[in-house]
């Protein structure tokens, strides 16, 4: 897997302007049709790894219990996975979360699959209820995290680390679209920052192949 340094302030710049517009849903729970158009520049890589990293966003939201998450507090030294995303999305969520539980799945070693925090945070929460989250993600995989908030907060914390995220909006047809990055941020337990992006054409071999190493906070 190729992986090019760039510089974190360039890619954040780039990454605000990498979206998945995504209208939905026959699946899901609207029953408007589905559509899903993607240009994503980064995406033609599988990662690119930093030469800033990100810190991790300042957020407190509410997870699937119903209850408050701090972001930082709760992911403090771990390594942590983290998607911006909603549970409408007809394809690249989904998939992208497939890819994730699969990849944790192959880790040969429970203590790393413990360890390892991967964080989904709704680009529509006016739709993902943490009900809503609680259930899509159990078919995922039980051991993810959602998050959803006010959109206002959700967004300023998706832009601190480069990834674009706009509200939802009715079409006249009536589907709903929904934009959002569609980058998985990888955090080192050392320092808890990102020091690698993933975009949507990274598979769960790649992700499989990597994660011993950013689990350890090594840089793959």
């Amino acid at each position: 897997m190729r992986k090019t340094p760039v510089l974190a302030v360039a890619l954040a710049a780039t990454a605000a302007l990498t979206l998945s517009a995504c209208s939905g849903g026959s699946g899901g729970s609207d029953g408007s049709s589905v559509a899903d158009v993607s240009s994503n520049a980064t995406a033609q890589k599988a990662a690119t790894v930093l030469d800033r990293p990100f810190a991790k966003p300042d957020l407190v939201l509410t997870d699937t219990k119903g209850e408050k998450f701090d972001l930082i507090e709760r992911t403090k030294g771990k390594p942590t996975l983290i998607y911006f995303g909603y549970t409408n999305c007809p394809d690249v969520c989904p998939l992208t979360m497939s890819n994730l539980a699969i990849a944790r799945k192959k880790l040969a070693d429970p203590k790393d699959r413990e360890q390892l925090q991967v964080v989904f945070v709704t680009s529509d929460p006016e739709r993902d209820t943490p009900e809503r989250l609680g259930a899509w993600l159990t078919g995922q995989d039980p051991a993810f995290i959602g998050l959803t908030g006010d959109f206002a907060t959700i967004q300023a914390g998706a832009r601190s680390v480069g990834v674009g995220i706009e509200p939802s909006k009715k079409e006249a047809n009536g589907d709903i679209v929904s934009t959002h990055g569609a980058q998985v941020l990888a955090f080192s337990p050392k320092d808890d920052k990102a020091h690698v992006i993933y975009g949507e054409k990274a598979t769960a071999d790649d992700f499989a192949k990597d994660l011993p190493k950013i689990i350890k906070g090594e840089t793959p």
